[in-house]
Formats: structure tokens, sequence, C-alpha cells
């Protein structure tokens, strides 16, 4: 039997090494970091995050660990739980665009969450960011897009990322990798049924995976087995969870290219298949210069995937209203922006917004669709009551890798969010000075800076 995938991503798993990596890669984990944080901290004081937070302070833990909305400290699985969930709250984590995967949420939490326990260095926790995205993007390319259609692959491909990153923190052998790719595989899952009812269960996901992922690594530490081709088995992850798996996408350029330098950071604080139609929305009310009164419709044609996650026409409470294209238009549109202050209950039930989203109409069409996920695509036409029509088209929102924001673009982003999360000003400052570390990572064991 030929070598399986889990033993070539555990051998560039243990083959990584900061100093050997390009510097746009290492450049690109810090901004990963720094973008990540500002996510957990707002989203620790929403309900998901404070309900998972408290069941963990009921059951305690090694405090070694840093529960970051709680500024206290818990034993690893559970830190990487809270803050896994946290950081998938409000919409604002970032986002692998060609996998459709949110690669911070459930690796960073478990990277930290290790990092912490074992004394890691700065540098060692970098390297774990690098490895995890890369681990997990590539999965998560491997199974889209027909995954995506019942999986939420940043709660199972983040699973493996999360292994991956913990794995190299505890300078896991190849072939205790492996079982730790193995184990992480069988605890792999998230299922959209949750849309339905606008449950808690995304968020859950990011958790979970971070906790699994984790704990697959610690197991295989340990000495316990998982299966060694748990991605291409007869009974394995892609035969069970995808039609058109394609492996080529785990090796090809493996050690070579780094994913992470691909990662898109979110500035829109709603479902990331809403933003480029937001940004248009915001150049269209900003060029036209009329009157909400004076727009007829709005037609927004993009990919069927859109649609499917983003489609709600009648949203009726600010969790729908962040999966609804329409009222992301309307607010970019009325606003100028959709930040955390646009998914209100009021502003929801405002009547200048559901009047405008009332006029806007999606549409999915096959050209769209041929260039999703390498693009996520939006073209919105805008008819005005006295005859005008104006159109554009954008493959990509801002903050993606392809259309960047700047360093102080991330951290006035942090600023705002952590304004409004659970933290003093005293606290927010340590944690910056945490995220400074990374910026000229040194070998000296990493400072989050919490107390026990």
């Amino acid at each position: 039997m030929s070598e399986g995938l889990s033993y070539a991503i555990a051998r560039y798993v243990t083959s990584v090494r900061l100093e050997r990596l390009p510097d746009e890669v290492v450049r690109a984990a810090y901004r990963a970091v720094l973008d990540w944080t500002g996510s957990v901290l707002r989203g620790g004081r929403e309900l998901p995050a404070v309900l998972a937070a408290g069941l963990v302070d009921r059951w305690q833990g090694v405090p070694v660990a840093t529960v970051l909305p709680t500024w206290r400290r818990t034993s690893p699985p559970w830190a990487a739980l809270v803050n896994g969930v946290a950081a998938h709250i409000v919409e604002m984590d970032d986002l692998h665009r060609a996998s459709t995967f949110h690669p911070a949420a459930p690796i960073i939490p478990a990277a930290l969450a290790a990092a912490e326990d074992v004394g890691a260095t700065a540098r060692e926790f970098l390297e774990a960011v690098v490895v995890g995205y890369d681990v997990g993007i590539r999965i998560a390319e491997a199974v889209n897009p027909s995954h995506y259609r019942f999986w939420h692959n940043t709660g199972t491909c983040g699973t493996f990322g999360a292994a991956a990153a913990v794995a190299k923190l505890l300078k896991l052998s190849e072939e205790q990798t492996v079982h730790a790719l193995g184990s992480a595989g069988t605890q792999a899952a998230a299922l959209w049924e949750f849309m339905r009812d606008g449950a808690m269960s995304k968020p859950l996901h990011t958790g979970k995976a971070a906790f699994n992922g984790l704990l697959a690594a610690y197991l295989a530490q340990g000495g316990f087995t998982g299966a060694t081709r748990i991605l291409e088995g007869e009974q394995g992850f892609f035969r069970a969870m995808c039609e058109d798996a394609d492996p080529r996408k785990i090796t090809d350029g493996l050690g070579e290219h780094f994913k992470i330098i691909e990662n898109d950071f979110k500035l829109h604080a709603c479902c990331g298949h809403t933003h480029t139609a937001i940004d248009l929305a915001v150049a269209a009310a900003r060029e036209l210069g009329v009157p909400v009164e004076q727009v007829r419709r709005i037609t927004v044609e993009t990919y069927r995937d859109a649609v499917q996650v983003a489609g709600k026409t009648d949203p009726r409470t600010v969790y729908e209203a962040k999966f609804s294209i329409p009222y992301c238009v309307a607010v970019g549109w009325l606003k100028g922006r959709a930040f955390m202050e646009e998914f209100t209950p009021e502003l929801v039930a405002d009547p200048a917004v559901r009047a405008l989203l009332g006029r806007v109409q999606l549409r999915v069409t096959e050209e769209m669709n041929r260039r999703y996920p390498q693009a996520w695509p939006a073209r919105l036409t805008v008819e005005t009551v006295d005859g005008r029509v104006w159109t554009r088209e954008a493959d990509h929102p801002l903050g993606s890798w392809r259309n960047p924001v700047p360093d102080a673009g991330l951290w006035e982003k942090f600023d705002v969010l952590a304004a409004g999360g659970t933290l003093d000003a005293d606290q927010v400052a340590v944690v910056k000075e945490f995220i400074r570390s990374l910026e000229d990572p040194a070998d000296a064991p990493l400072a989050v800076g919490c107390a026990a």
C-alpha cells in the first residue's frame, strides 16, 4: 500500500521552521492573530460565548490557558472551546475564500491554548499557526464545493487544522501526527441544518473543532492511535463527506506555497458571501448620489452558494440579517458600511431599511457559478425612478488578499471590536502587547498576560 495523505501532511508539519519561512508567510501569521483576537474579544460578550464560558467555569480546569473574553485561565481544551466559540459569533473572523473556510476561529484557539500549556515561544506559536492554516485550508479545498452543501467546513476541516497546529507545538513525531490527524478526522462534524432555526450551532462548530483538534493531538502524544488513512480511506473523510475530492489540492506545493498568504480579512460583520455585494452597494450609493426613494430596483447577480447561505429575503432577526444579501445591500447603501452597529434589532426593523431591502432582487447566474470559489463575484445593477442604470461587478471585496487591507486597517478593526468587548482598557492594552510581540517574534516564552 502506498503512503497515504496523512503521512505527507505529517512530514510537512514536522519539517516547518520559522526561520526558513518566507517573510510574507510569517507576516501573514502575525496579521491572522491580530485579526482573530479582535473577533474573540467582541464575540465574548455575545450569548453563545457567555453560555460556553459559564459552563467551563462550572467544570473548572487546571489554570494554564487563557480564556480571553473572561480574562481567566482554565485547562487547554476548555480555553480552546470558549475562544473558538467567541471568535466566530460576530462574523468578523478571517476567511479563505477558495476553500470557503474560516481558519482562525478553530485553529488559533487550539494553538494558543497548547502554546501556553507547553511554554512555547512566539516563534513556535507562529509556526503552529502557519501549519494549521495550511493543513485546514488544503483539506477544505480538496472537498469543496460538494462538502459545503451539508457540512460547515470550518468545523469539519478546522478540526484537522487545529490538530496539526497542536501537533507542531507538542513536537509530535511523524507517526504521532498521523494518529492525531486520524483522531481529528473521526471527530470532524458540523451540519448546516442549524440555519433553518437560526440556532447557535455555528460558533459551536468552531469551538468544538478547536477542542477536538487539540484533544486529538494530546491523545496522540500519549500513544492513542487513529486511522492512518483518515482522508482517502474506504470509509474515510472523502468518501463519507463529499462527492468530488481532489487529493492533489492537499499535496501540490505543500511546503513550498503557504496557504496563509491567500487569507482574507472581513471588514463587514456578516456572512462573507455578502461582502462583494456590500462593497458594490456602497460604491453605487456614493456615485449615484440619489435619495433612496429614487431607487426603483437593485439586482444582485451572484453564485449559487451565496444565495443558498445568505439569500434570506425577509430577515426578522439580527442573525438572519447577517445571512441576508438584501439586508446587507440595503444597509451598505444607507449607512456606507455593514459593521457591528448595522446589525441591531432596531435597524432590522427600520422602515427605511425594510423598504429598500424589499427592492433588492437576487439572481444566480452560471457565469458567476463558474467563477466561484476562486472568486466570490457579484454584479450589482441599480435602476432609478428617473431611468438611470448603474452596473458594476467585482470578484473580490476589500480585505481580500487580492484587494488587501493594510495593518493600520486591521488595528482599527481590532480597536473597535475590543472597545465593544468584555475587557477593560488595561486588559486590552496587555492583549495588544501580546499581538505586537508576534510582529518580531522572539525565542522567549509566549506571554499572553492574563493572570491565573
